[in-house]
């Protein structure tokens, strides 16, 4: 057991968080995500929502600091729109960071996820529950 490793990340996730550099990017998905198609480096972790997952993720790293939107969501369909309590809970969870979310389009979304580090397949339901974390450097 570590200390102050939140429960629900895994073996494998925090040796993922440990291995990512500045700027690599993660994607926390909703369990709608096509994640296995999109990624060959995929954790699962179906008890715990994306924006819970997002939040037990940054109590070990940074978000980066040199960009604009180091956190980026999947901008809905014309037609469909976001949860408002899951978008609550992602800014909730960002606190004075909740104004540095992007917005990428739903194809778009999907082609940026092709290039991340790693997907982290959650049990979200909600749609739209598609999170991209930029990491940042953890200064002293």
């Amino acid at each position: 057991m570590l200390k102050g490793v939140p429960g629900i990340i895994s073996p494998d996730l925090l040796k993922i968080l440990a291995q990512m550099g500045h700027g690599d990017e993660i994607v926390i998905s909703d369990a709608h995500f096509p994640a296995y198609s999109i990624c060959s480096n995929v954790v699962r972790c179906d008890a715990v929502t994306s924006p819970g997952m997002m939040d037990a993720m940054l109590k070990l790293i940074e978000l980066d600091q040199y960009v604009d939107n180091p956190v980026m969501l999947m901008e809905p369909v014309p037609g469909d729109q976001v949860d408002p309590e899951l978008l609550a809970e992602i800014k909730n969870h960002l606190g004075k960071d909740a104004d540095r979310i992007g917005y990428i389009e739903r194809f778009a979304f999907y082609e940026r996820a092709k290039k991340a580090f790693a997907v982290v397949v959650t049990g979200e339901s909600r749609i739209y529950g598609n999170i991209i974390v930029k990491k940042g450097v953890t200064l002293p």
